[in-house]
């Protein structure tokens, strides 16, 4: 997957230079989009360029530093990967924007952000601490957390029920998606040892 800052025109051309698959929103018509479920059929080693302005923008900031990416799904497995790399790990939340591109807090990067610092060894800060605390409060009724939230019933209004049925699946992926280079690879030892195939978590 190759992480991309801006969602306009110049993602295309981006796409176009990687030899690479732009995903589209989750509404452009497209085959591969922003929307998790649309990815489940995506066939192995395909080269997506995914555009956001919050996300990609954060990993490709980290200049020099090792960048995974995590969600509920894979939450362990990044964590354990990520203290293969040091003590000090910082868990970012790549958070959401408003149109008017004002940061909008939301439910689910907290409790995401907590699912992996909850794995984490050592002592958490106490911002730390709130989202682990945040994640043990919803960890047995994540899909109602979620679904509940005002981002997840925004998300079911518009008809993507099911990328909330996904996203609510804990540790169900061995996927540890590392930033190498400009793109994010399977860093987990299963792929290394080619037992794992591309997974959308």
């Amino acid at each position: 997957m190759l992480p991309y800052r801006w969602k306009d025109d110049s993602a295309r051309q981006f796409a176009a230079e990687k030899g690479a698959v732009l995903a589209g929103g989750r509404r452009a018509g497209s085959e591969y989009t922003l929307s998790p479920a649309s990815l489940r059929s995506i066939p192995p080693g395909t080269l997506l360029v995914l555009p956001s302005p919050n996300g990609s923008t954060l990993a490709l900031n980290a200049s020099g530093i090792p960048v995974f990416t995590a969600c509920l799904r894979n939450a362990p497995a990044v964590a354990k990967q990520a203290t293969a790399h040091g003590l000090r790990i910082a868990v970012i939340p790549a958070g959401e924007q408003w149109r008017e591109s004002a940061l909008r807090p939301c439910l689910e990067d907290l409790v995401g952000a907590g699912s992996v610092l909850a794995e984490l060894p050592g002592t958490p800060s106490p911002e730390a601490e709130a989202a682990i605390a945040t994640f043990a409060r919803f960890r047995h009724g994540l899909r109602e957390a979620l679904f509940r939230c005002g981002s997840g019933k925004e998300l079911v209004d518009r008809g993507f029920a099911l990328d909330l049925e996904l996203a609510a699946e804990y540790a169900v992926s061995r996927v540890t998606p590392v930033l190498t280079g400009e793109r994010f690879i399977d860093g987990s030892a299963d792929a290394a040892s080619g037992a794992l195939s591309m997974d959308p978590g």
